[in-house]
């Protein structure tokens, strides 16, 4: 795929009014969620045309507007938009850090989201925050592996995403009856984590990162970060592809905080829907992140969930979108007032 050419929607339109105005083509649907957008910037390279009514979009540029119509495939999880719970099996992670590190206590806690409202539970046994201690794989699974199981036996149809960079703790877990593979790599950190992925049936989100969590930081220099991450991760997605994971079943997410600052994580929020080019469900994890204590003044990571609630809203004009956060009931609550408003 080739992304040297890219159309960033705007304009945006809800509810009855975004349905009348597509009916007299004046705008178009977007990425098959509420939302239609009525004008569009193209961009090939570095140009940018400006902003045009939908309707003045040249014919050779039509391939790209129909990129943006589309509703994205479901890739292992629930159709649409939905909370992802997160459960981290860490004692490291920034903010839940050693909450859920017995095995029985985790598996409450995901029963308890799900009964809340998740339709994924996101469950990780490595943190990836920076200046993280670097583990095993083996260690890795010892710390989720009961967790997958006990969840398995206790809600058998719970969706459940694996967040790792290792193909061994990939196998255990698809065969242990995971549903999606969430790699913040995009499958360059275990360079056997795409064959086998290419073999199975499950998701697979590829996350935005560069470097590694290690050194990612030293890598936040972009010329305009919203097209960068997008074109990086259709790269990512054209080498998937090519190794064998059907399209229908990746997910991207953006990697807010992951080789971005607080300034570029804004940008890129406010400039989501140009990630509908890739054509895929996207992801969007921002939970209690530092760029959200930045934005607010809380320096407690546990106190950031009406922020976290208030970013990830700025998904949902994309249909498909999953939201992952820590906290799932004010998300599902926030996520329902938000549909009901915009559908009207």
């Amino acid at each position: 795929m080739d992304f040297r050419r890219l159309a960033e929607p705007a304009g945006l339109l809800y509810g009855k009014t975004a349905e009348e105005a597509v009916k007299r083509g004046y705008a178009l649907p977007l990425a098959g969620g509420p939302a239609a957008f009525s004008c569009v910037d193209l961009i090939e390279d570095r140009a940018h045309s400006g902003f045009m009514p939908v309707g003045d979009v040249p014919a050779g540029w039509q391939d790209i507007l129909a990129r943006l119509v589309g509703t994205p495939p479901a890739a292992g999880m629930p159709e649409g938009q939905q909370v992802m719970g997160i459960l981290n099996i860490t004692p490291d992670s920034f903010s839940d850090g050693g909450l859920h590190q017995e095995a029985a206590r985790a598996v409450r806690s995901g029963v308890e989201q799900l009964s809340a409202g998740a339709g994924v539970l996101d469950i990780g046994g490595e943190s990836t925050r920076p200046g993280a201690a670097v583990i095993s794989p083996e260690e890795e699974w010892a710390r989720i592996g009961p967790v997958v199981q006990g969840l398995k036996q206790q809600v058998p149809d719970a969706v459940l995403s694996i967040d790792t960079r290792n193909s061994a703790v990939m196998a255990q877990a698809l065969a242990a009856g995971a549903d999606v593979i969430n790699d913040v790599s995009a499958l360059t950190h275990d360079p056997q984590a795409l064959p086998l992925l290419a073999g199975q049936s499950c998701g697979v989100v590829l996350m935005h990162m560069r470097g590694t969590p290690a050194t990612m930081t030293q890598h936040a220099v972009y010329e305009d970060v919203a097209c960068d991450v997008v074109r990086e991760l259709g790269a990512r997605l054209s080498v998937a592809i090519q190794g064998g994971i059907a399209p229908a079943r990746l997910s991207v997410d953006p990697g807010l905080g992951f080789a971005k600052n607080t300034d570029q994580n804004v940008v890129l929020l406010s400039r989501l829907p140009l990630l509908a080019n890739l054509g895929c469900r996207v992801v969007l994890g921002v939970s209690r992140k530092r760029m959200i204590g930045e934005l607010t003044g809380v320096k407690d990571p546990g106190g950031r969930d009406a922020g976290t609630q208030a970013a990830s809203l700025n998904a949902l004009s994309l249909g498909q979108s999953v939201l992952r956060v820590h906290a799932v009931e004010g998300m599902v609550q926030a996520l329902r007032v938000w549909q009901r408003v915009h559908t009207a």
